[in-house]
């Protein structure tokens, strides 16, 4: 069979996986401001033929700094550890007919439970898939598994045996990341808990949605943003996007920042902010408006 550009392109990572996977689950270096957690609170187990994706979001920005601190971690799984064949095949025509490739059911069903061996005693969480099919993702349902991901926090710190240990994570999640056509049926049938949509568009792979959701997750959970109102008082947590923002110079280009910014007075400025919030969402996404009656 003649496998597809993106298979090989990807048949060296098997050992780059597996150093990015322990590299990053045993990183607990500090970071500027604070040390490293007991252990993680959020563990994401990722599926993915391109583990590279996530290279730079796990060093960069306050969720990089997460990953540091050791308040997240993130292995990666992939489907080619899991073949049988010496060109490590994932993926192979549709049955029926038709174009493009279906990834196989038996390299992913492999790393699930894989994913399942390494997480025992614990429990591996919820196996997410990305696709159009899904449901759409959602502020309010990032807000979901962040009240249960404190709700597990608070069970573990209830435990007569105390935080679990350095190595296990407090909530995991398994996000599968597809390409090519699609995935076999059978896989997700069989594994699969739910399906997430990023939008009505079609992506090369679930890579970009996997790193959507993780980082709309990651930067909610308690320490990871240096203000915890910045999570707080932004679009989507309450049903209405973020009011303007303005910062120095008080004049660029001919136009001033709005007066009452610079009153001093709070309950003004609180006022403005929800007026101007309330008006963009109008204007913009009425349909916000609208669910939030």
């Amino acid at each position: 069979m003649n496998l597809p550009a993106d298979t090989d392109a990807g048949q060296d990572l098997g050992d780059s996986a597996t150093k990015l996977a322990v590299d990053t689950a045993t990183d607990t270096r500090a970071g500027p401001n604070e040390g490293p957690t007991a252990g993680p609170v959020v563990r994401f187990q990722i599926v993915s033929l391109f583990p590279e994706f996530f290279a730079p979001w796990q060093r960069l920005g306050v969720c990089g700094r997460a990953v540091s601190q050791n308040r997240v971690a993130v292995s990666h799984w992939n489907p080619r550890q899991f073949t049988h064949d010496p060109h490590q095949t994932v993926d192979d025509r549709p049955y029926g007919g038709g174009p493009g490739m279906v990834m196989m059911a038996e390299p992913l069903a492999g790393c699930i439970e894989a994913i399942r061996k390494a997480s025992a005693p614990y429990s591996p969480g919820p196996v997410i898939l990305f696709s159009p099919a899904g449901t759409p993702l959602t502020q309010s349902w990032i807000e979901a598994q962040r009240a249960w991901i404190l709700q597990q926090s608070d069970k573990a710190r209830a435990s007569p045996h105390g935080a679990t240990p350095d190595s296990s994570a407090i909530a995991e999640f398994t996000l599968v990341c597809g390409r090519y056509e699609g995935i076999d049926q059978r896989f997700i049938d069989q594994y699969v808990d739910q399906e997430i949509s990023l939008g009505d568009f079609v992506l090369s792979g679930g890579e970009i949605a996997a790193l959507a959701l993780m980082d709309a997750l990651v930067r909610r959970l308690p320490g990871v943003l240096n203000d915890e109102m910045s999570s707080v008082a932004e679009s989507f947590i309450e049903p209405l996007l973020d009011h303007p923002h303005y910062t120095r110079p008080e004049v660029f280009a001919g136009r001033a920042v709005p007066s009452v910014l610079l009153s001093g007075h709070h309950g003004k400025i609180a006022n403005w902010r929800k007026e101007q919030a309330y008006l963009l969402t109008q204007s913009r996404r009425p349909d916000l408006v609208k669910r939030s009656v």
